[in-house]
């Protein structure tokens, strides 16, 4: 066989494969090609999750917030007339402190533990708590201070 004969073979048949084809194709159903949106779909990206994460701080800094608030001002009662009622508290340990509370006039200095409340002093109920000064022997930080300075001079004292 020589070759123009082979190459005519070859390009009859490459001819009558292409043909073939196209009819194939021509053969199946047609499936319509879905029209785009102007819009492209919106992908969730690092500036998304990112303002995702810090909607999601900040309502979670609101509740801490008004968690603090409240534990920090104390909730109002509706009731209103309340019998007792705490005027000042201060802790002198890691569980232990000292409250101050106003009962019918009267200002109780109660200590109070994890096992016990002990009456520490009574004194006649005053203004406001800012009328006791900080240091002076009323205020329960006061008189705490003034018996540790006491204590400590007196182990001073007695130190070699």
């Amino acid at each position: 066989m020589n070759l123009a004969r082979v190459s005519s073979l070859l390009a009859r048949s490459a001819a009558l494969l292409a043909l073939g084809l196209h009819a194939a194709h021509a053969a199946l159903p047609t499936v319509p090609t879905p029209v785009r949106d102007a819009t492209p779909p919106v992908a969730v990206g690092g500036a998304g999750l990112l303002q995702a994460g810090f909607g999601m701080a900040a309502v979670v800094g609101l509740i801490f917030l008004c968690a603090w608030l409240a534990r920090r001002f104390g909730l109002q009662r509706l009731g209103g007339g309340q019998v007792v009622k705490v005027v000042s508290t201060a802790m002198v340990g890691p569980r232990e402190r000292v409250v101050v509370v106003d009962v019918a006039g009267q200002w109780l200095v109660l200590g109070v533990t994890s096992n016990q409340v002990r009456t520490l002093h009574t004194l006649p109920a005053q203004a406001t708590p800012a009328a006791v000064t900080p240091l002076s022997p009323q205020n329960p930080v006061g008189l705490f201070a003034q018996k540790l300075r006491d204590s400590l001079a007196g182990k001073a004292r007695t130190a070699p």
